[in-house]
């Protein structure tokens, strides 16, 4: 049973007959008296015809004013259900953020809750807010060619809700005739007839609200509806709430995903970072017909590098190294920077595939202008992690001193 259930089941929205008894018959009873004792006190067929009639009166009035009172109190009840479910989904949207790849695939599962939340809404888009230069495009979209509206190119200045607001970009407006209002804009002809022509069908009322992170425009979500005039001012309000849970909720996707940022990347080369790495290698996959093999690899010259050209010179030469190493060995294989100047990885063989990367890998980096070198063990993993870092550990002190003795 639901909370909602249990509400009703208690009755808590409605009155009993006893109560709806007390309330008619007491007041009929006291004008009964009232009138018996200072207006007449005979008891004839005239009386007994005009205390009918102000009864009926009466008990109308009664049943007109509880009627009024309680649809007003189911239309609250339903304002409570939209806004409690605004509220669950939302919720729902953070507690599962991590189940999303990326921001975009997060804003398209909040713009399918929007769109479902709003009586009316049939399509939908967010419009995402460049804010260097306040350039707009769409994000996501719901019932609409995103592939076609992305082709319009245009300014926060050209939006409804810049132009609807004076620039303020602050609240929810309501736009009840799209073309007319599109027919006013800088856009071209052809920009307008990708938004007229994109939606399934055509578009003749939006609700736009602006969304704000951190007090300053985030994006834009328009509700929209092939219906003219679709949205009210119960709706606007209603997307009020929506936009306030909404905000809430992106801010928070994005902290969790900087935290979990933090968690599992070095933020100096945004590689992983050493627990990632580990956590990572337990779940790896073994493809004995290629062999695995754990590599350990170790700046020659970051002392030098650091002595003549600063930390921030040093700090270069890593993130270099990390870039270099992202475009040979990429998501296919664990690449982590594993402490200090030490970055290993666990990549599928052949053997000599891994040795023709590390020489296009140092290659590369002969060809900067920081000349950064670096040695290497290479040790077969076969999930004994402890003796194939050992091994990678040995073979990386051996180059190394072979390097220097040379």
């Amino acid at each position: 049973m639901t909370e909602r259930d249990g509400l009703k089941k208690r009755q808590i929205d409605s009155l009993d007959l006893k109560f709806h008894f007390g309330l008619l018959g007491a007041p009929l009873l006291l004008l009964l008296v009232t009138w018996l004792t200072f207006f007449n006190s005979s008891f004839d067929s005239a009386l007994l015809l005009k205390l009918l009639l102000v009864s009926s009166i009466y008990t109308l009035g009664y049943s007109l004013s509880y009627y009024l009172h309680q649809g007003r109190l189911n239309r609250l009840w339903l304002h409570l259900q939209q806004i409690v479910h605004i509220n669950n989904t939302t919720f729902e949207l953070v507690n599962l953020s991590s189940h999303y790849k990326n921001e975009q695939a997060f804003l398209d599962a909040l713009l399918k809750k929007a769109v479902s939340s709003i009586e009316g809404a049939e399509m939908g888009s967010i419009i995402r807010v460049d804010p260097d230069n306040q350039q707009l495009h769409f994000e996501s979209a719901v019932g609409i060619n995103i592939e076609k509206i992305r082709q319009v190119k245009f300014h926060l200045e050209q939006s409804f809700e810049f132009r609807l607001t004076e620039g303020r970009c602050d609240k929810v407006v309501v736009i009840d005739n799209i073309e007319n209002i599109n027919s006013h804009s800088s856009l071209t002809d052809a920009e307008q007839e990708l938004l007229l022509t994109a939606p399934d069908c055509p578009i003749r009322s939006t609700l736009s609200s602006p969304i704000q992170i951190d007090g300053k425009l985030y994006a834009m979500i328009n509700l929209d509806s092939s219906v003219t005039k679709a949205f009210g001012h119960y709706d606007r309000n209603l997307v009020s709430i929506l936009t306030h849970e909404a905000e809430n909720a992106i801010a928070l996707y994005q902290k969790t995903r900087q935290i979990q940022t933090l968690a599992n990347y070095d933020s100096l080369t945004s590689l992983y970072n050493r627990q990632r790495f580990e956590e990572r290698l337990e779940h790896w996959t073994i493809k004995s017909h290629f062999g695995c093999f754990l590599i350990l690899i170790d700046l020659d010259n970051l002392k030098q590098i650091n002595d003549s050209g600063g930390h921030q010179a040093g700090d270069n030469a890593l993130r270099l190294l990390a870039r270099v190493l992202k475009r040979h060995w990429h998501e296919h294989q664990l690449v982590a920077r594993y402490g200090g100047d030490e970055f290993i990885a666990i990549c599928h063989g052949p053997l000599e595939n891994i040795m023709a990367d590390l020489a296009k890998i140092q290659q590369e980096l002969d060809s900067e202008t920081t000349k950064v070198h670096f040695s290497f063990g290479i040790a077969e993993y076969r999930n004994n992690w402890q003796q194939a870092f050992r091994t990678a550990d040995i073979g990386m002190y051996d180059h190394k001193r072979s390097k220097q003795c040379a």
